[in-house]
């Protein structure tokens, strides 16, 4: 059964599931969600008692003739300065038909491509058709991944790139430069950064905003995909407002952010949001639903992470492996 079944490691699953294919898995995963066309029971998210690690679990099946996929993992935003990633995972898929267990890969290198992707796909449908200038906040595993799948999908002419620590961010910054030919500015603030910026990508793990709503330009999309728990919040209700006042509130999963979201679940308890007011992303891909009205319009996306994704960019890297088998 063993010669059956994939075995990938963390830099298996990198070269199998490249950026393009990852971001194709990303637009197949919200368009599966904005059809119905997708099973997605809720995920899990456990904040442990000893220390400040989350553990989860995600349970997904995309599609009728791709099995089910499970990922499970945790968060332990210690490992930032360590220069560790922050999640840490393993993911496993079965077979459709017989439920056998097909494929275990590394789910960290999964959640990272998967989540960039994602964003890359939400900011190349909500963002204004001109938006080129990129502000990046975090200078970690995801704030490298999303600026590589950002500039997949938009010609960047800019980036400037904010975290706490000056060397992290000029390392973020001088690797970014060299990988993309973009000029990658790394700068001292976080109100630096986001001024001016059409396209804002917050990728941290901050439990207090480093996003605020007074700093946003007309026409400005923010994406943030630190938020994914009730005590994170990398945006402040600004954001939220201004949003909802001209534009919309974007997110992956109405019901999963009603209750993970921090700067949903705040807005939703304050009476700031509706549930009704949540605009799903895959209803914006499938043109159920706009999220832009006009030129001006501020749009704000939240990501917690969805197990569909996960099923998607999965079954992508099986797929790939089982084409380089035959």
């Amino acid at each position: 059964m063993s010669d059956d079944i994939h075995f990938l490691a963390a830099e298996r699953v990198a070269e199998l599931l490249d950026p393009d294919t990852a971001i194709r898995s990303q637009r197949a995963a919200f368009t599966a969600l904005g059809d119905g066309a997708a099973d997605l029971p809720g995920k899990i998210m456990h904040p442990s008692r000893f220390d400040d690690s989350v553990v989860f679990s995600y349970v997904s099946r995309l599609s009728a003739d791709s099995g089910a996929v499970a990922k499970f993992g945790s968060v332990n935003p210690g490992n930032a300065a360590s220069g560790l990633p922050t999640v840490h995972a393993v993911v496993t898929v079965l077979d459709p038909a017989t439920g056998r267990l097909a494929a275990v890969m590394d789910g960290t290198t999964v959640t990272t491509l998967r989540t960039a992707a994602a964003s890359a796909v939400a900011l190349d449908v909500l963002a204004g058709p001109d938006a080129a200038d990129l502000a990046v906040l975090g200078s970690g595993t995801q704030a490298l991944a999303h600026t590589r799948a950002i500039a997949r999908v938009r010609d960047l002419k800019s980036v400037r790139l904010w975290s706490p620590t000056p060397r992290h961010r000029a390392r973020a910054a001088d690797t970014l430069a060299a990988e993309l030919g973009l000029p990658v500015e790394p700068v001292a603030t976080a109100e630096t950064a986001v001024t001016g910026a059409s396209l804002v990508a917050a990728c941290t793990l901050s439990t207090t905003p480093v996003v605020r709503g007074e700093w946003l330009a007309p026409g400005c999309t923010v994406v943030s995909v630190g938020s994914f728990e009730p005590t994170r919040r990398e945006v402040d209700a600004e954001v939220v407002r201004r949003a909802l006042a001209d534009g919309a509130v974007v997110v992956d999963d109405p019901a999963t952010a009603a209750e993970h979201a921090g700067p949903v679940v705040d807005a939703l308890r304050e009476g700031l949001l509706t549930p009704e007011s949540l605009v799903p992303l895959g209803a914006v891909l499938t043109g159920r639903r706009t999220a832009r009205d006009g030129p001006g319009d501020i749009v704000y996306y939240n990501s917690v992470g969805l197990g569909v994704q996960d099923a998607a960019a999965a079954w992508a890297v099986v797929e790939a492996a089982r084409r380089e088998r035959r």
